[in-house]
């Protein structure tokens, strides 16, 4: 079963020229949880994900506690903001390189790359590296359970 047939084709990117408050607003906008970030040749440049546009604002401790439950409410940081300077600047500050497969992959590979690279959601690429499609953690788990009512 080749991903393909199961990737979503409508895929919601931007251009490698955008700003972090462009990538923000698309991300509100279709309420995605990773951003591809396509050239003029509409070829993948890089990714960036909901949690990188998010890591502006948590406080700097969440990166050293092992576990936040203690944590009750963060108060004031609650309400914090990036400064129009960090939101104009270039996404590409904070794109990271893509981890993809190509249109002719099989399920069970993408599942696999997805758990090792604690991926939700993986850009599908064709032949020539353009961005056809993106496949959920969901959308290929489904595809290979449905296979399942078939077995006799």
């Amino acid at each position: 079963m080749s991903i393909s047939k199961y990737m979503k084709r409508n895929v919601v990117s931007i251009p490698d020229t955008s700003t972090v408050r462009e990538a923000a607003a698309v991300f509100v906008k279709h309420h995605v949880g990773l951003l591809p970030i396509v050239d003029q040749n509409n070829r993948l440049a890089g990714v960036v994900g909901l949690r990188d546009l998010l890591s502006l604002v948590l406080p700097d401790f969440v990166n050293f506690v092992v576990d936040v439950d203690f944590v009750h409410d963060f108060g004031a940081v609650e309400t914090t903001r990036p400064s129009a300077a960090v939101l104009d600047q270039s996404i590409k500050l904070l794109m990271k390189p893509p981890i993809t497969v190509n249109e002719d992959s099989g399920l069970l590979r993408a599942y696999a790359l997805m758990l090792q690279h604690n991926l939700h959601d993986v850009p599908v690429l064709s032949k020539d590296g353009k961005l056809v499609g993106m496949a959920s953690r969901v959308d290929i788990g489904t595809a290979i359970l449905s296979a399942w009512a078939k077995v006799a």
